[in-house]
């Protein structure tokens, strides 16, 4: 898959993600929820679009798009907000929720693209993925049968200590595993520290997607996948993950 059709696949996704992430947030501005995951969406490509659609998208010059874009759009958000009042004490919350879910999703998720876009990206993006699964298919089953001592009861009560450094191990594995199978050229050393490194802010973005839903009162995202809750439940992980990895392969590993 080439790096823009990866685009357009993460565009989907983002806007599938935000759409669920309004849903919770302003469940009463349906609206304006469908309108900024489209516009987010958008977003995606503006902040990690191909050299050719960069080029694309800069004005005469070289002075690429992204601050007046977002400029523009807070400007119409904030006109918006003025003179769309329904309890005045709760505009200022409504906007900053409108904000957060564009800093949340689209902007941690195009990592993805940039990710891709690296050289021998689609081996970054798939050790990516093996980091999070490896990880959390052991922290389930060390936590199932060792767990005993809470990590963060008030934010997600079943996980527990245990369990999060047997995903920590899983990590490890998969990692080596990529080394010994389609990614050589990793060293010893980035297995330890992607795993250690990504796969710990992997776990913490799950928590912080738990922390909103139990912010906003939901059990589950949204209904996408039936048994297995939305979107954003099977991305929470990779949401943190894409851009800590993307910073270590670009400043680290390619600066060598």
């Amino acid at each position: 898959m080439s790096v823009f059709l990866f685009a357009c696949f993460v565009f989907l996704v983002v806007l599938l993600g935000l759409s669920e992430f309004y849903r919770m947030a302003l469940p009463d501005r349906k609206v304006v929820g469908q309108v900024a995951s489209l516009s987010g969406a958008l977003f995606t490509f503006v902040l990690a679009s191909p050299e050719s659609l960069q080029r694309f998208i800069q004005f005469p010059g070289g002075n690429g798009v992204l601050f007046f874009s977002f400029t523009v759009a807070f400007l119409v958000v904030a006109i918006f907000f003025l003179f769309s009042i329904r309890d005045i004490r709760q505009s200022a919350t409504e906007m900053a929720l409108l904000w957060s879910g564009i800093a949340y999703v689209p902007l941690l998720l195009s990592h993805l693209v940039l990710l891709r876009a690296l050289p021998s990206g689609v081996e970054w993006v798939f050790l990516m993925l093996l980091i999070v699964m490896s990880g959390d298919t052991a922290a389930y089953y060390v936590g199932s049968s060792l767990g005993k001592r809470k990590l963060y009861p008030s934010v997600s009560p079943n996980k527990s200590i245990e369990g999060a450094l047997g995903g920590l191990c899983g990590s490890l594995v998969g990692t080596f595993a990529a080394k010994l199978t389609f990614f050589p050229a990793l060293t010893v050393a980035d297995c330890v520290v992607t795993a250690l490194a990504v796969g710990a802010i992997g776990q913490i973005g799950d928590l912080f997607e738990s922390l909103l839903k139990r912010s906003f009162g939901v059990k589950d995202s949204g209904v996408i996948i039936p048994g297995h809750g939305g979107i954003l439940d099977r991305l929470d992980s990779i949401l943190f993950a894409a851009p800590a990895l993307y910073y270590y392969a670009s400043l680290i590993v390619l600066a060598r």
